[in-house]
């Protein structure tokens, strides 16, 4: 294994450290992950639920906010359709359990069984006989272009809540929200399902609650530039800016303007608006002496008002307040005073109003559980979202969460949950409902109130969950040895394994584990359905599947899904050769000539990239406030890599039943001793360390929970003898 630490300039991590007021160990580590801009790195630095964006910048936003409120105005009956599996089983809860807290008459639905993914013609048919008018549908509909038809010939409009990358021809839904829309200018396209369903309850709640709702404001502040004056204006609707203006105007040797107040484009866009300034004596004073007395733009000054929430901005300029931001600092180029009176005042607004709730902590919680479930990349703001879910979760978990994480084993008096522990354990137990036909039981576990109830709903949960590994280890020896087969007919480049026998809740799970053994596209197929083929794809990274469903898209009763997860279904019955067709195009696209790809992903695992190399002085317990930084980990965000030359084995012991295979160790720094786990590692013992050496470490490091008592531990992922 090739150890490569990147060589950086000290003078650039001393440059990012001070500019962002981090450590130079922060920096050396951001630096060297490639993480340079300031709305990269404020993400790893900040956890502040102000830096997450506003839910109005999605597209259709404000449309599904008005129509759900008309909803509750008029009393509608409301359907809120999910998927099957954690993401969409905490999408339907967080939603649907709002809807129900605020009074509406809401019912949901998932698919069961062997249902497909997505919105089905029977449940908008049973819906409208029901006399419901409005189906909000949560991580699922960008497909569902049939019954989204459907629904609109039965009166019964539809709002499209998802994440999934959307298909040239769109449902013709009453308003779709999903950040990856053609035209969005929303600045983050990887929100979960949840993620985006927590955005529509945060919204609705603004909406319910904010006399700032749907009330346009304009922000106007006067700046010098040279021999002229720059008025700025910012309209911000939602807290959202929907327009601006910078009108420069010049100054003859008096200093007056040279056009007047009726020859700019201020009293057009001024017109009608609520105008607020910082400072108004000052801001009128300019104005007079550019356009003179006779001019009067009636403006109210928001100072004050401010001062008293955000004491911190108190008799303060907006030059003053732009050097204490915790927000300007991230933000690129020079950030003008009208950015930082923009900042101000969302976040005066926000503090006002009492955004960040404890109903938001429990929001939170559900949306973290569907972005680490859904393997969302942690960047940007789904690191806000999972590092508050999490800390929500660890302090005040939700009563259904508390239910499942003590079952679990996950609790304990001082415990911080990590972010692995819920991929590992949690996320899975939620997944099995799905997976074993019953994603129902995990939502109404989400949504009950009687404690008794949870708890019979929590213990069937789990006991699904142990039902599901019975079942995944029977579903992967069959699945297994056919996708090693198909290699020679994909030529290596790709595996299948399909049948009757695979059972359709785990092709998902058995694809993302072929792939990762292979290092190829992996498609898995359950023919468990009459008639009826359904398949999920997984990409090891190296492939958008998009490329292998688009050809096939004219045989697919429905498909869709992310660049690297991706899912459909196929009649298999009425088109019998549907089948033989898909695996003759599913070759004609790997083996393309004009194609690049190449089995298995290109990087060299045998390259090991570190993130910082520490002296065995600086190997103290502290060092895990570093690793708490870069914290959670995940998708795009792997965990930290040291490197440590000139540490002993002061002790060597072997571990694992019924045979031993792993070795526990404990490395003296000299000062500290470390517990460390090295897996796989008993045939290494002697030929390549033993108890004495004195070896370089390359390591990851953690905390251990056991009985009680939270320690430091290393994972050891190489070791080498010191060279005498």
């Amino acid at each position: 294994m090739v150890w490569n630490k990147t060589e950086i300039p000290a003078a650039q991590v001393k440059e990012l450290a001070a500019k962002y007021g981090c450590d130079l160990l922060t920096a050396s580590i951001l630096i060297r992950r490639g993480l340079s801009s300031g709305g990269e790195i404020r993400y790893f630095l900040e956890d502040d639920l102000r830096h997450l964006h506003n839910p109005f910048a999605l597209p259709g936003m404000e449309d599904a906010v008005e129509r759900i409120i008309a909803a509750k105005e008029e009393g509608e009956k409301v359907l809120v359709f999910g998927d099957r599996d954690a993401d969409g089983i905490t999408s339907t809860a967080l939603l649907a359990g709002f809807l129900q807290d605020i009074g509406m008459d809401v019912i949901w639905r998932l698919p069961a069984g062997d249902d497909r993914y997505g919105l089905s013609i029977e449940a908008v048919e049973e819906f409208a006989k029901a006399y419901g008018s409005l189906i909000i549908t949560v991580d699922c509909g960008i497909s569902n272009n049939d019954e989204v038809k459907r629904a609109n010939e039965l009166s019964i409009d539809v709002i499209v809540t998802d994440h999934h990358n959307p298909q040239e021809n769109l449902p013709e839904a009453y308003c779709i929200v999903n950040p990856k829309l053609h035209e969005s200018k929303y600045p983050f396209k990887y929100l979960a399902g949840c993620g985006v369903a927590y955005k529509l309850v945060q919204a609705l709640r603004f909406a319910l609650k904010s006399e700032t709702y749907n009330q346009p404001v304009c922000l106007l502040n006067c700046r010098p530039l040279n021999d002229a004056w720059i008025i700025e204006i910012a309209k911000i609707r939602n807290l959202t800016v929907i327009d601006t203006l910078a009108e420069t105007i010049a100054l003859d040797n008096k200093g007056q303007s040279l056009v007047g107040i009726g020859d700019t484009r201020l009293p057009s866009f001024l017109q009608s608006q609520q105008i607020l300034v910082w400072d108004a004596p000052l801001q009128k004073k300019i104005l007079a002496k550019l356009f003179g007395k006779g001019v009067e733009i009636g403006m109210l000054d928001i100072a004050p008002e401010i001062g008293r929430v955000i004491p911190s901005a108190r008799g303060k300029s907006l030059i003053r307040i732009k050097e204490l931001s915790t927000i300007a600092k991230y933000c690129e180029g020079e950030g003008g005073e009208l950015e930082v009176f923009v900042n101000l005042f969302i976040s005066f607004i926000q503090r006002r109003e009492n955004h960040f709730s404890e109903e938001n902590n429990g929001d939170l919680q559900l949306a973290c559980l569907g972005t680490i479930a859904d393997i969302m990349p942690l960047k940007d703001e789904n690191r806000v979202i999972v590092r508050r879910g999490i800390r929500a979760m660890s302090e005040k978990p939700l009563p259904s969460l508390a239910n499942l994480l003590s079952l679990l084993k996950l609790t304990g008096a001082g415990k911080r949950l990590q972010a692995h522990e819920i991929s590992w354990q949690l996320t899975p137990a939620i997944n099995a409902a799905g997976r074993m036909g019953h994603p129902e039981k995990a939502v109404a576990l989400f949504l009950e109130k009687d404690s008794v109830l949870r708890n019979k709903l929590a213990d069937e949960v789990i006991a699904m969950n142990n039902d599901r590994k019975k079942a995944g280890y029977e579903s992967w020896a069959l699945a297994e040895p056919r996708a090693r087969e198909s290699l020679a007919d994909f030529n290596g480049k790709l595996v299948l394994a399909s049948g009757d026998d695979i059972p359709r809740g785990f092709t998902g799970i058995i694809a993302n584990k072929l792939s990762a053994i292979f290092k190829v596209p992996a498609v898995v197929v359950s023919f468990a359905r009459e008639g009826e083929a359904s398949g999920s794809l997984r990409s090891p990274g190296n492939w958008d599947l998009a490329d292998f469903l688009e050809p096939c898209a004219d045989l697919f009763i429905n498909w869709g899904g992310h660049k690297y997860a991706a899912g459909f279904s196929m009649d298999i019955k009425q088109k019998s050769d549907n089948w033989n067709i898909f695996i003759e195009r599913l070759k004609n696209t790997i083996n393309a000539p004009d194609n690049t790809f190449e089995a298995g992903n290109k990087e060299d695992k045998t390259v090991t990239q570190v993130d910082a190399e520490l002296l065995p002085a600086l190997l103290t317990p502290d060092i895990l406030k570093t690793v708490d930084r870069f914290e959670p980990f995940g998708e795009e965000n792997r965990p930290l890599v040291f490197m440590t030359k000139n540490l002993r084995i002061q002790a060597l012991d072997l571990m694992g039943r019924p045979e031993a295979k792993h070795v526990r160790l404990t490395l003296d720094t000299g000062k500290h001793k470390w517990p460390a786990k090295y897996w796989n590692a008993v045939d290494k013992i002697k030929t390549e360390f033993d108890d004495g050496d004195n070896v370089d470490a390359l390591y990851t490091l953690s905390r251990n929970w056991f009985k009680g008592v939270e320690t430091p531990e290393m994972t050891i992922i190489d070791l080498k003898r010191c060279v005498k």
